[in-house]
């Protein structure tokens, strides 16, 4: 800094050239500097208080957004620190292949006690009875009383409850927030989705976890922090679910069934579009496994994908499809049918006699076991089991379902000539409705073997094994839409969708061996439109009567058929197709010419 001289010597001769004092310059002088300090001061003072302004007002602007955030959340109680690590609960959403929820995660409470903090034990074990009509209070009390610090009471509690319980006004008695896994739609898909528990748990959180069906199955990948924002999207139709289940229902109360199951799927792919198994359960209140009875009975079981029966006539469809294959036979071909047929000590009958010879078309289409087990004898054993096993009848079901991949087929130990003939026609060999609806897609969407699937995924036609050729495959068609049109499953013949399918009727194995002659397992399958098969579905009812007449009806033409019928006709426009206009007079059967299977 250049400081200026307070006696400037230009100034001090000028001035006394003039005859001024020179002190009064040097006054001046003293008097400027002095100015310009008080000038700086006021600059460094003015700077510092603009300064300090800014620092209040960005206080005070902090401040107020504060409690204005504050003020528009909602108040929530401190809770004490929980030591320990969490347990998150946050779980995938499964839905359907349109989007709709099936399975999702909502925020509930749990209920537990710290008895040492209890003011009145005994009221509160009353109190919680009143609420919970499951608890007994008698031995609430009496937990609340042994000496422990700590004490579940209920894992989950609603709202309405968790009020009810703080109105007790009881210290003791506490709540821990959590989610638990919630199904919107109820029992619906209930033996597809299978359903969810609590595994470790703490006081303000809970590990849900898998224990049946698709929920178990894909259990890691719906517990993946990274992917809980990425729904299970399950190939499965909430509209045609829904209206098998409602169909599958009101079926069972007319034909007076203990039981029914239902598949609807993608023939060319095999692509599960619905599938339902009765009687059900709700997936929300999961029941216990049975421990008394049989467990078949119980709503648990799944009949569609773990059942595993012996299916009647509709194994009629595989032996005549490997005797086309192999040019063994064509649809025309004569087939002796005299009866009865015997082989050894064994007897061989048709539900009624059909004559001497029939085609192998009608002997598809009038059902004749006769018929049937004479092409499958002329096939020989060997070569039965080699098309069965490619087919996929002698392994487990490979579809995202627990039950499924546990339940293998009930073959013959030893398979005989008469193992042969009988298998033919669907006796001497168990199998779950999920094998026979897969091998109906096989046969019919033009021979490529599929591999079902309860996910959605982007599988093409034609990906799987070449099983049979088109011809065969065209021909079976023709077959099974003439089963419809003349034969035994003339109540599934829907105006203008072109149905065609096979029926088939078993007696029911007896725990003391033999089979029952007053309990069946009636079954039909159908493929539609037949020319260009799109869907299988598959309609079963087990012990059902049809009693609209003079004596109870058992055969799957007078229980399963009708109800696969109504099902066509309610989920054919849940799936988009649209009929199409009758050709010329082709009307259905009248009821009464229905046939025996």
């Amino acid at each position: 800094m250049i400081r200026r001289p307070l006696r400037p010597l230009a100034r001090i001769l000028s001035a006394r050239a003039r005859g001024q004092d020179p002190d009064d310059v040097e006054a001046e002088e003293r008097a400027a500097r002095l100015r310009a300090m008080q000038q700086a001061e006021r600059q460094r003072a003015e700077t510092r208080l603009v300064l300090l302004g800014m620092v209040f007002i960005l206080a005070f602007t902090t401040v107020a957004g504060r409690m204005a955030l504050l003020s528009a959340s909602v108040p929530v109680e401190p809770r004490a620190g929980i030591g320990g690590e969490p347990i998150l609960a946050q779980r995938a959403e499964i839905v359907d292949r349109n989007g709709a929820v099936l399975a999702t995660n909502i925020v509930t409470n749990s209920l537990y006690a710290h008895p040492t903090e209890m003011i009145d034990p005994r009221a509160a074990a009353e109190g919680l009875a009143e609420i919970f009509p499951d608890l007994d209070a008698e031995r609430l009390h009496a937990r609340f009383t042994d000496g422990r610090r700590f004490l579940w009471v209920k894992r989950t509690v609603s709202p309405e409850q968790r009020q009810r319980v703080h109105d007790l006004g009881e210290p003791g008695l506490l709540f821990g927030p959590r989610e638990a896994r919630l199904y919107p739609n109820g029992p619906l898909a209930a033996h597809i989705l299978g359903g969810a528990s609590f595994g470790r748990e703490g006081v303000h959180a809970a590990e849900v976890i898998g224990t049946a069906g698709v929920e178990r199955v894909f259990d890691e990948r719906l517990r993946d922090p990274a992917r809980v924002r990425e729904p299970l999207r399950l190939s499965i139709d909430l509209g045609a679910q829904i209206a098998l289940e409602e169909v599958l229902e009101a079926g069972m109360k007319r034909m007076h069934a203990k039981g029914a199951f239902g598949i609807l799927m993608e023939a060319s792919t095999g692509q599960i579009r619905a599938m339902a198994s009765l009687p059900d359960f709700d997936p929300n209140r999961r029941p216990g496994l049975p421990t008394t009875g049989d467990p078949a009975d119980s709503p648990l079981f799944n009949r569609a994908a773990q059942g595993r029966y012996e299916l009647g006539s509709t194994m009629k469809l595989f032996p005549v499809a490997l005797a086309l294959e192999t040019g063994l036979v064509a649809p025309q071909t004569m087939i002796d049918t005299t009866g009865p047929m015997r082989w050894g000590r064994f007897t061989i009958r048709d539900f009624r006699n059909y004559g001497p010879r029939l085609t192998v078309e009608d002997v598809m289409v009038k059902s004749s076991n006769i018929g049937t087990a004479r092409i499958a004898i002329e096939q020989g054993a060997k070569a039965q089991q080699e098309f069965l096993k490619r087919i996929g009848f002698f392994d487990p079901v490979p579809v995202e379902l627990v039950e499924a991949g546990r339940t293998a087929p009930l073959l013959p130990e030893r398979w005989s000539d008469l193992s042969t003939m009988t298998i033919s026609y669907g006796h001497g060999i168990a199998l779950t409705p999920l094998h026979l609806a897969t091998g109906y897609a096989t046969m019919v969407n033009g021979g490529y073997r599929v591999t079902p699937s309860i996910v959605a995924s982007e599988a093409r036609p034609g990906e799987g094994e070449r099983v049979i050729s088109e011809r065969t495959s065209r021909q079976l068609r023709d077959m099974l839409r003439q089963t419809v049109k003349r034969g035994t499953a003339s109540f599934a013949d829907i105006e203008g969708y072109e149905v065609g399918g096979k029926t088939g009727t078993a007696d029911k194995p007896l725990p003391t061996g033999g089979y029952a002659r007053d309990k069946v397992i009636a079954t039909f399958v159908a493929a539609f439109p037949s020319s260009d098969p799109k869907y299988v579905l598959l309609i079963g009812l087990d012990e059902a009567e049809n009693r609209e007449h003079a004596r109870p009806l058992r055969t799957a033409g007078w229980t399963a058929v009708p109800v696969a019928g109504e099902a066509i006709r309610r989920i054919a426009p849940v799936m988009g197709l649209r009929p199409h206009e009758p050709r010329g007079r082709d009307l259905p059967l009248l009821y009464t010419l229905a046939g025996n299977d």
